[in-house]
Order: structure tokens, then sequence, then C-alpha cells
């Protein structure tokens, strides 16, 4: 039974992923100005934009300084301007990204 569980949820991951894969384009046009001021603020900071994708509300600030080695006040500020620019959502101590953003996000940035 468990196995047959595992099975169902990876094929919905695998669907959903598809899903939100065909959808980006949509999703980029609708979130434009979020994802402009995102490299705004984030910048070429390597270990910022590190825990922007680790913003996820399942680790706590501590846990992402301590995962990117971001200093504690740049992850601080940085948090502080994302929930200022409302690009945050959930509560300080567990940030959490109120936009999608796809794994290549800040290199094709880059590339523009």
């Amino acid at each position: 039974m468990a196995d047959t569980s595992e099975q169902l949820l990876s094929a919905i991951c695998e669907i959903r992923d598809l899903i939100r894969l065909m959808a980006e384009p949509q999703i980029a046009a609708r979130d434009q100005k979020l994802r402009d001021e995102l490299l705004r603020i984030v910048g070429k900071s390597v270990p910022g934009r590190k825990s922007v994708f680790l913003m996820d509300g399942s680790r706590t600030q501590m846990e992402i300084h301590k995962e990117t080695g971001i200093h504690n006040g740049q992850l601080s500020t940085l948090v502080k301007q994302l929930y200022e620019n409302k690009l945050l959502m959930g509560e300080a101590k567990k940030p959490k990204l109120a936009i999608s953003i796809p794994s290549n996000f800040f290199e094709n940035a880059c590339g523009k």
C-alpha cells in the first residue's frame, strides 16, 4: 500500500513540475515587476541568490545562513527588504518567497 502511495505521489509531482514548466512564460509575465524587484534587491550576491532559493518556508534564517554562508546581517537585511517589497510571505523567522522562480532565474537575468 505504501509503495502504491509513493508511486502516486511521485507521478503527481512529475505532473506538477511539467505544468509549471509549461506555465513559466505566463507566470514570468504576471510576476515581471516582482521579479525585477527581486533582481534589484539581491543583485550579484551569490550567497543572496542561494539564500533566496532556500526561502520556501521550511527553513529558519539561521538554517539558511548555515547552508549558504551568507553573513547574518546581510541575510537579515535581505529578508527585511524582500518583505518590504512584498516578495516574501509568512513569518520572518521562516521566510517564504511569494513568487515562483525557475532554478536558472539569476543566470538568465545575467544574460539579459
